[in-house]
């Protein structure tokens, strides 16, 4: 654990607070998977930030104000894709997007924790803990790891191209920084069974910060 974080186990009550983190491709959430599967509560900040623009909501409303009807496919939806083709390419107008986003997301994560119940294991999968300054809210924090070009590999079967990869990469904090803040790194270098084993590890250690 990093020094001085198992002092503020008792603050939070019987409730764990995890922050799981880790670049994109890196196996995330195949991690938080397998982490609910052992009974964790999880919850996907990537989800909560569908729900703030589906149709029909302020935040859909602030986005294509600030960048522009365009964006709305035929079911008056948020064409996703097309606004990462924007922002991910212009870090001003990323910048003006999560100003947007950000709270509205932190918000929803924080009514979800809160209805936790009282002795869970809430994991928040946070692609960007380290860039919005997050670590500190949590007991304990989790990175997850891979080699840059296995995720490259990864990202290219699910289709996105290697430049918007990369791209996406330049816009995420460096392995270092996020190793600065990890009590717990996974190596997800390797098979899905090896993923497994170390997941069982980090479990066994989560349950034992909780107490």
């Amino acid at each position: 654990m990093a020094a001085g974080k198992g002092q503020r186990y008792g603050r939070l009550g019987h409730v764990l607070r995890v922050g799981l983190t880790g670049g994109i491709g890196a196996g995330k959430s195949a991690v938080a998977r397998l982490l609910a599967d052992h009974g964790a509560l999880v919850i996907d900040a990537d989800e909560l930030a569908r729900e703030v623009v589906a149709p029909g909501t302020p935040g859909l409303q602030a986005v294509v104000e600030e960048f522009g009807s365009h964006l709305l496919g035929a079911d008056g939806a948020l064409d996703r894709a097309a606004l990462g083709a924007v922002v991910f390419a212009d870090p001003d107008a990323r910048r003006r997007l999560e100003a947007i986003t950000h709270p509205l997301v932190g918000a929803q994560a924080a009514r979800r924790m809160a209805d936790a119940p009282a002795d869970a294991v809430v994991v928040y999968d946070v692609p960007l803990l380290v860039e919005a300054g997050l670590a500190g809210a949590y007991d304990v924090v989790v990175v997850v790891e891979a080699p840059r070009e296995l995720r490259l590999a990864r990202l290219a079967d699910r289709g996105l191209p290697r430049e918007q990869a990369q791209a996406r990469m330049a816009n995420q904090a460096s392995d270092s920084a996020r190793r600065a803040v990890a009590d717990i790194l996974v190596d997800n270098g390797g098979s899905l069974q090896d993923l497994r084993a170390r997941v069982d590890e980090v479990w066994a250690r989560l349950l034992e910060a909780h107490g």
